[in-house]
């Protein structure tokens, strides 16, 4: 009887884990979602909880102050973003990792930005460890752009003259102003248009 008993508390445990599990993991993507679409000062804890369909004194639970799931929110993209870009062959051309990295932008939502592009909008508003957090995340992709770019001045495929970070610094600029300009007209092809014109650039001399 008291084995049974423990099975079963086990069980429930190992259950509730997993709902809040399931429970943060669906707060983090509808804040992810929230913040792309409107903005950190454009959702409340209110908003969240409609759309998770939980309390919001449930959300306080997970994320004590709203600074705290943005900071998660924040990671997570960050580690989702950098996962696809580190997931781009190096061993590749430069010219063709530049390619594949534009590809990372194509079928995003019209109705969304970059999350950290958004954020840079709301910097006055936002706490010193999210400013460090979104800097962190444009300094990421920048570096790894800058990388590309000097690889390619190396070996050719890439015709760019000046210093390699402000090449990095140019192209992310470019890739966050499209996907803007994308939502402000609600059509990809504002960002096929930058990214047709930085490959023209990126093999002009």
């Amino acid at each position: 009887m008291r084995a049974t008993l423990i099975l079963t508390l086990n069980l429930l445990v190992g259950n509730n884990r997993s709902m809040n599990t399931t429970t943060r993991e669906q707060l983090l993507d509808h804040a992810q979602t929230l913040i792309r679409q409107r903005g950190y000062n454009g959702f409340s804890y209110r908003d969240l909880a409609d759309r998770v369909g939980v309390k919001t004194s449930s959300i306080h639970y997970y994320f004590p102050c709203k600074d705290d799931l943005l900071i998660e929110t924040i990671d997570n993209y960050a580690a989702q973003e950098a996962s696809q870009m580190q997931g781009i062959d190096e061993t590749l051309s430069a010219y063709e990792r530049l390619n594949r990295y534009a590809a990372l932008f194509h079928g995003s939502p019209t109705d969304q930005v970059c999350l950290c592009g958004m954020l840079a909008a709301d910097f006055s508003s936002l706490s010193d460890r999210a400013r460090q957090a979104v800097q962190s995340f444009y300094r990421t992709h920048e570096s790894w752009l800058s990388k590309v770019v000097a690889d390619g001045q190396r070996d050719g495929t890439l015709a760019w003259s000046g210093e390699p970070e402000a090449a990095g610094r140019y192209l992310f600029a470019a890739f966050q102003g499209s996907l803007m300009s994308s939502r402000l007209f609600q059509t990809p092809s504002r960002l096929q248009d930058v990214v047709a014109s930085m490959k023209a650039l990126a093999r002009s001399t």
